[in-house]
């Protein structure tokens, strides 16, 4: 791998005044055909690191602590040219490429192991355009975003915790608290920039069915996202908690409260986002709205209210404050979170989940949660308008694990595992693209569903040698049944 816009005789010269400690790193890398950082990279475009440089162990890492993977380099990008650059380095060096905006991937597939990753963590920034237009760089976090538009009282649906980059959360579809009422966060995008995996600088104005495949379908398939536009929504005024809480409960009590729930959470108004949430020993029923409690949702309230040992009634805060109870862990934790399924109804897991449940009674520290989908989300336009391929669904479900001693996590990840088996032997055939897992099978129709053949004709177009290639991303070639 020969060091990018330097030669031998340039790299003599340099360690002839370099420290030892420094030309022996330097003589290594060479040795081992890895670039070190250059200084004075190409126009100020892009910086590569390698594993000899302080930078590398900062920019590797990202939210989930349990991933530890080495990539060969890292190119720190500064604009799409700086990706253009990377990419061809990428060709020329036969790496195989991943992209990382914000880390937050839970199981490390923006950090490819062996190969070079694009770092877009400087493409951070938000700005208005017009009133009801955005220009946000794919780094940008949701805690950024909504403290630039929230005091303009505007609104971008997307989930709750801050440190997510909207890039990633976006390809992926991007649900929140919010979204039964103004619909996913890949709903509100209106175009994108996008160094594709040929190494071009395209643009969804010229192309609409790049635009579709990036709505749902673009996570580290075609390419590397550097720009996105969004249309903003007037935000709501406030928003209303409450939270009911069943402790020490039976696996039998569990699933009578689980039923109930998908019961009524089913018939909730747009304005309510609602949660099943079960840790072995308590269940949690979470609700939020963002408009005046109707009769459906005092109902839902009495009902929880008369079935629960502890009750917690929030008032109507400010939109801005209220989402900040939902920001959750800023700094990066040890931690398994991956989709349990996506489904339309409690017929669907029903005979499975006294079987789920006393296997997370088994393991303190493993959660089951379900999500309210349904609302805007089911909006026919918006379905035909993006490629994320399970709106039919009024529920998303996810498994999680956390722990702290590293000697734990063998416990935490079979027991895991086990849940998992449960729920694949059920057939559970939806699975969502932003909460991946490394054990999942036949990915592609798991997380695409009927969009599968559209979506791989776009890969074959943008990325024709197969750079972007983590695991579980699409791959140029694919060919399914008719």
């Amino acid at each position: 791998m020969p060091l990018p816009h330097q030669n031998r005789k340039q790299f003599i010269k340099t360690i002839s005044i370099a420290g030892m400690a420094l030309l022996m790193q330097k003589v290594e890398a060479l040795n081992k055909k890895i670039p070190y950082s250059l200084m004075e990279e190409s126009n100020g475009n892009v910086i590569y690191y390698s594993k000899f440089n302080a930078e590398y162990t900062t920019l590797r890492k990202g939210f989930n602590k349990r991933i530890d993977n080495y990539p060969n380099v890292i190119a720190l990008c500064q604009s799409s040219a700086g990706v253009a650059e990377a990419i061809a380095y990428a060709k020329q060096n036969k790496l195989k490429v991943t992209v990382k905006s914000g880390g937050h991937c839970m199981e490390g597939l923006s950090c490819l192991e062996g190969g070079l990753v694009i770092n877009l963590s400087l493409l951070n920034t938000v700005e208005f355009i017009d009133a009801n237009t955005i220009k946000v760089g794919p780094a940008c976090t949701l805690k950024k975003i909504y403290e630039t538009l929230l005091p303009k009282g505007k609104y971008l649906p997307g989930g709750s915790c801050q440190t997510v980059a909207i890039g990633g959360l976006t390809l992926g579809g991007g649900y929140g608290l919010l979204s039964r009422k103004y619909g996913l966060t890949c709903d509100s995008l209106q175009e994108v920039t996008m160094v594709s995996g040929n190494g071009n600088i395209v643009n969804t104005k010229s192309d609409k069915e790049l635009l579709w495949a990036c709505k749902g379908g673009g996570n580290g398939n075609f390419g590397a996202i550097t720009e996105m536009k969004f249309v903003v929504q007037k935000a709501a005024a406030t928003m209303q908690r409450f939270k009911f809480r069943n402790q020490q409960v039976t696996v039998e009590k569990a699933t009578t409260i689980c039923s109930k729930w998908f019961e009524l959470s089913k018939i909730l108004p747009d304005t309510c986002f609602s949660a099943f949430i079960f840790n072995g020993r308590t269940t949690y029923i979470l609700l939020t709205n963002i408009e005046k409690n109707n009769a459906v949702v005092n109902n839902f309230i009495a009902t929880f209210k008369a079935l629960s040992t502890k009750v917690s009634m929030g008032t109507a805060m400010h939109l801005s404050q209220a989402l900040k109870n939902y920001y959750a862990e800023a700094n990066p934790i040890t931690f398994k979170n991956a989709s349990a399924g996506l489904y339309k109804d409690f017929t669907e897991i029903e005979s499975i989940i006294p079987e789920v449940f006393a296997l997370v009674k088994k393991t303190p520290g493993i959660i089951y949660q379900v999500n309210t989908l349904g609302g805007t989300i089911q909006n026919a336009a918006l379905e035909q308008a993006s490629s994320f391929a399970h709106r039919d669904c009024f529920y998303f479900s996810e498994l999680q694990a956390y722990w702290e001693n590293p000697a734990s996590a063998n416990k935490f990840l079979t027991n895991f595992e086990a849940i998992q088996k449960v729920f694949a032997a059920k057939g559970i055939v939806a699975q969502y693209r932003n909460y991946p897992d490394i054990n999942f099978k036949n990915t592609d129709e798991l997380y695409y569903g009927k969009n599968i053949k559209r979506l791989l004709a776009i890969k074959n177009k943008y990325d024709a040698d197969d750079l972007f290639a983590a695991p579980q991303s699409l791959r140029t070639g694919t060919i399914f049944p008719a």
